[in-house]
């Protein structure tokens, strides 16, 4: 009972931590509203292979590896705060490109959208700094092989549910056509926000 109650407490934070704004939520929008739903579900996909993932690193004690190797943590981070303004740079530059061109400029496979969407958040530095220390908290050292696996299975559903439920209501018709009337102003801002986020982790360093 203690288990099950400690899974529940666990999924609340999950949620919490997914539904905050940040770079999955804008990644995520504009390819749903700028692409196509299927390639916004896709994307979603991908954040929720990248939550499984975290979650399975956490487990192992790459968290704990994280906090007492500040090089390979400050690595991570500014792989992350890189990969982040590259993603902003390249929203900037292409948000006057009219929106028909660029969905058959920019048709995104399902593959395409996932790995897109797992590097993005792989390289997130709200989820390093997540898993590495308050989720690896959460979850005890010594717990059974089903307690383990089924926070991992958590991750990747709460991800999931999330991430893919924003792609099916922003690739709705009433949110395409605001997207197409205001693509310049949307993704200009989304562009500047993924600038911020990379430029301020850069600054902390």
């Amino acid at each position: 009972m203690a288990e099950l109650s400690q899974l529940a407490l666990i999924a609340g934070v999950l949620l919490l931590s997914v539904i905050s704004p940040g770079p999955n939520f804008a990644l995520v929008s504009s390819t749903a509203m700028g692409v196509s739903r299927r390639a916004g579900v896709f994307t979603g996909l991908g954040f929720a292979a990248a939550s499984g993932t975290w979650a399975s690193l956490a487990i192992a004690g790459v968290g704990v590896l994280s906090s007492h190797a500040p090089a390979v943590h400050m690595a991570i981070q500014l792989a992350g705060a890189l990969y982040l303004i590259w993603l902003g740079i390249k929203m900037l530059l292409g948000a006057r490109q009219p929106l028909a061109a660029r969905s058959q400029a920019g048709a995104t496979s399902s593959g395409a959208a996932i790995r897109k969407a797992y590097l993005v958040s792989m390289t997130n530095p709200k989820s390093i700094g997540f898993y590495g220390s308050i989720f690896s908290l959460m979850v005890p050292g010594t717990a059974p092989l089903w307690f383990y696996a089924t926070v991992v299975v958590l991750a990747a559903l709460v991800s999931a549910g999330w991430y893919c439920s924003l792609a099916l209501l922003f690739s709705l018709g009433s949110a395409r056509a605001v997207y197409a009337k205001l693509k310049s102003v949307i993704e200009s801002a989304l562009g500047l926000f993924l600038l911020a986020l990379g430029g301020r982790v850069l600054l902390e360093r």
